[in-house]
């Protein structure tokens, strides 16, 4: 009797453990389809797959590869909030550092993306503040750089990039770039003390002369008003024209000075998308 009970009771372990290495066979396999959708940028299925996994894995032996696989498509795709949320669940089960660091890193490379530089640089702050991480401070600040590329802080970029490297590549470019960059508050400045001066400094030269040119004909009309006695006509033409062009000289050089840097920025953001062939975000 005890031997039909133990021979019952191997046959049922046995049993246990080939449906579990089954379940991990299969587990496995479907992991390895979904890495290869995504190696085929097919991203949608690559996420179908994984939540599916995700969902019949009830021991969450996947949840650190999956969420993060999940977090990775989410944000080819530009659904940055969907992945910074599977990013989170993937950092909430990694089971050590490196894993837990890689997905803090990623995090941070989508609030660059979508420019939310403020948390970007905070959680390069609590990551350069870790001890865990002291030897790994040279990636933090090279993805500190880029924070500050995408929020048009070339100076500050070129400036961090010198502290891993002095001839960094990034630096160069940084430099050159904020070399390029015109004053926003030097053009309205000199526009205050010489109408269109502020575009003649943009390379806006005809829009400068012209606006130089107004000013001077409703400045001399204003005066001549109030000379010849004629105060009423002299509060119209100060009021209505005189000052209008005035201001619009202040707004054009603003408005110039800005649309060049913009024009500037792109371009090497361009440039770094398509050409730089280092990590980006």
């Amino acid at each position: 009797m005890n031997f039909v009970i133990n021979r019952k009771h191997i046959a049922t372990t046995i049993l246990l453990i080939s449906s579990a290495s089954f379940a991990q066979n299969s587990f496995d396999a479907q992991f390895n389809f979904a890495k290869k959708l995504y190696s085929n940028e097919n991203y949608f299925d690559t996420v179908t797959e994984l939540k599916r996994l995700l969902f019949f894995d009830e021991k969450g032996e996947f949840n650190y590869e999956a969420n993060m696989l999940i977090g990775k498509s989410y944000k080819q795709g530009a659904k940055f909030s969907d992945a910074i949320r599977y990013l989170t669940l993937a950092e909430i089960n990694a089971i050590n550092i490196d894993e837990l660091y890689n997905t803090r890193i990623e995090i941070i490379r989508i609030n660059i993306l979508r420019r939310t530089t403020r948390r970007a640089i905070n959680l390069l702050d609590i990551l350069e503040t870790d001890e865990r991480f002291t030897d790994r401070s040279d990636e933090i600040k090279y993805w500190r750089g880029w924070a500050y590329m995408f929020a048009d802080d070339w100076e500050q970029a070129a400036q961090t990039f010198a502290e891993i490297d002095t001839t960094h590549v990034l630096k160069a470019l940084a430099e050159e770039v904020d070399d390029d960059l015109y004053s926003v508050s030097f053009a309205k400045t000199i526009s205050y003390i010489i109408p269109g001066a502020g575009q003649i400094y943009t390379g806006e030269y005809i829009s400068g002369l012209l606006s130089l040119g107004w000013n001077v004909l409703w400045g001399y009309l204003t005066i001549n008003a109030f000379v010849s006695e004629r105060i009423f006509d002299g509060i119209v033409i100060a009021n209505f024209l005189w000052l209008r062009f005035y201001r619009g000289n202040l707004q054009n050089a603003e408005n110039f000075a800005q649309e060049k840097n913009m024009v500037i920025s792109n371009r090497a953001l361009n440039y770094l998308q398509f050409e730089y062939d280092g990590l980006k975000p």
